[in-house]
């Protein structure tokens, strides 16, 4: 009788942990082996079974945490973040979030405790429990690969179901445990794709680019929410070019939006890697916006709103092709770092950046190239980091859209980057009124806000809308008439590629191939299933344009390296293919 109430128990667990039938044999498949694992160590079913119900909700309890903050489920590879500085970051910003975690655990530990010394229910013979495991490792494998494997997992890794059957996936899949001094691309195919011809320039002045990153800032419109025509100016300026910018990430890791937009790349290619992409891709990635611009003889810059020793910055950005690089310690008074710190505000830092930039164009002709990091509407929102007087008109209309005193918070550092940028463009038209420029700004990705807003305000459920920011781009002193308006939707891996097109200058091979991407993939390139994408991808590696290999890494592209590897490339493939096909009937 115990045992069936136990049963009746682990079903409604699994209904729990689930919340969806479409992996729910695999579900079923995981409980029941994890039932059998324990089933070795307490000799009996019903703590079996009953420490099998802890695990599941405590992996559902650990993922729905995560999901809140990140809209993406837990997969063993989060696992090793712990021990990667997330863990102070996240007690520093999201407290109440913490205090949640710790008391489930000490519950979930209590219960386990409770379990394994009230529990005890008849003894299983050694030879069935090992029976049992074998059986129940043979269902999970059939179950795994019925299921699609770990491809149809990371389908759904963004939508609100399936919690505890993705993390048992994860654990099967060898990817996840498979580690190596290289990187490895999730959507690359065998065959590589030609390159399309270069593109030539569309003008002789080259302009100036400056592009500014914001970090966690989206548009409320995103989420039904007004803004007032000063917010609406900077988020979707009338003469320029604007629109929906789709991003990898939601609620932090700004440096894998970085990564995308300067290499053309979605750092969700790289997987459980794509969090490491600043320290292991290093010296890995030879194409790039800041390359590319060099090459067209541009002067480029990084001014960024964190210290010099911050994830490993200063290496990568040198190694992508970035000449000058400019940290908040590095700035001359009468910028203070230590000052700014305690809010990151916008009207300290982008001054400071745009004034670093001024001083470099005053008496030089040559172009430049400016990536301003800023770093002001980081959550949490739970604090006033705006002085008392200022903006207060721009909080009663945030209140009056939604009387939720975070978002009051958000709108009003909203509205004084706004300001701040205002002021600054008028600034550099004054100042440099013969000098062309084009200027592009975007959020880098939404704020853990953005989704409790979103629960607030009942909006229907799209799991895309967390990924969604914004991108605007700007053009000061230059006469032929740029796109403006309302632009297409796009995925933040285009971004820099659409710049180089506003600007009119031109594309080389591999851009001009990415280029033509656009219509296939437009606002999703990682989740496209373009062929041509992974072709292109297969072909930025044979040229030694992404460097996955482990060993040494490469610093300087050889000209003579794309002929030797496409030889050995080709060579190789073609070798495995018979040797795969040998034993084919057909």
């Amino acid at each position: 009788m115990i045992l069936i109430l136990i049963i009746l128990a682990a079903i409604g667990v699994l209904v729990l942990v689930e919340r969806s039938a479409e992996h729910l044999w695999f579900a079923i498949a995981a409980f029941c082996f994890s039932a059998a694992v324990f089933l070795l160590i307490v000799t009996d079913l019903d703590r079996a079974i009953l420490l099998a119900c802890v695990l599941g909700i405590a992996i559902t309890g650990a993922s729905t945490i995560k999901y809140n903050h990140s809209a993406l489920k837990l997969v063993v590879t989060d696992l090793p973040l712990l021990f990667a500085g997330t863990v102070p970051f996240f007690i520093v910003q999201y407290p109440r979030a913490v205090l949640a975690a710790v008391t489930g655990t000490a519950a979930l530990v209590s219960a386990a405790v409770a379990v394994l010394i009230y529990g005890t229910g008849p003894p299983v013979a050694p030879e069935v429990r090992i029976f049992l495991f074998s059986l129940a490792l043979i269902c999970i494998a059939i179950a795994y690969r019925g299921s699609g494997g770990a491809v149809s997992f990371q389908r759904i890794t963004a939508q609100r179901r399936c919690f505890y059957s993705t993390f048992m996936a994860s654990l099967i899949d060898p990817h996840s445990w498979w580690q190596s001094g290289g990187l490895a691309l999730s959507d690359i195919a065998n065959d590589p794709l030609p390159l399309t011809a270069a593109i030539p320039a569309r003008t002789a002045n080259y302009p100036d680019i400056i592009i500014i990153q914001h970090e966690s800032i989206f548009d409320p419109r995103v989420l039904g929410l007004p803004v007032e025509p000063t917010v609406e100016e900077f988020l979707s300026p009338k003469n320029g070019l604007h629109g929906i910018l789709n991003v990898d990430i939601f609620g932090g890791g700004s440096w894998q939006s970085e990564f995308s937009l300067l290499t053309g790349l979605s750092s969700a290619s790289f997987g459980s890697r794509a969090y490491y992409l600043f320290k292991r891709g290093a010296g890995r990635f030879h194409s790039s916006l800041p390359h590319s611009l060099t090459a067209l003889g541009y002067k480029t810059m990084l001014a960024s709103s964190c210290r010099r020793s911050f994830l490993n910055y200063d290496e990568f950005y040198r190694s992508i092709g970035v000449s000058e690089r400019i940290f908040t310690d590095d700035f001359p008074p009468p910028f203070d770092a230590r000052l700014f710190e305690t809010t990151n505000s916008d009207a300290f830092f982008l001054r400071a950046a745009l004034a670093a930039h001024s001083r470099n164009i005053a008496d030089d002709p040559t172009p430049r190239f400016l990536y301003a990091l800023t770093n002001f509407n980081h959550g949490p929102h739970t604090r006033r980091l705006a002085a008392p007087g200022q903006f207060e008109n721009e909080r009663a209309f945030a209140a009056s859209s939604l009387p939720d005193a975070r978002y009051v918070e958000y709108y009003a550092r909203l509205a004084e980057t706004a300001s701040t940028w205002k002021r600054v463009r008028s600034d550099l038209a004054a100042n440099f009124p013969k000098r062309p420029m084009l200027i592009v700004h975007y959020g880098d990705h939404q704020p853990v806000l953005a989704r409790q807003i979103g629960r607030k305000l009942k909006l229907r459920n799209d799991e895309r809308r967390a990924f969604r920011t914004f991108y605007a781009i700007e053009t000061l002193n230059i006469p032929d008439r740029r796109a403006c308006g309302a632009g297409v939707d796009l995925d933040i891996a285009f971004l820099g590629t659409v710049a180089l097109q506003q600007a009119g200058l031109p594309l080389d091979p591999i851009f001009a191939t990415r280029a033509s991407l656009l219509d296939q993939c437009r606002e999703t390139y990682f989740a496209s299933a373009s062929e041509r994408k992974r072709r292109f991808h297969r072909t930025l590696v044979d040229l030694g344009m992404i460097d996955i290999a482990p060993g040494v890494r490469r610093e300087r592209y050889s000209p003579a390296l794309p002929r030797i590897r496409s030889v050995f490339s080709t060579a190789f493939r073609s070798a495995f293919k018979r040797f795969r096909d040998r034993d084919r009937p057909f």
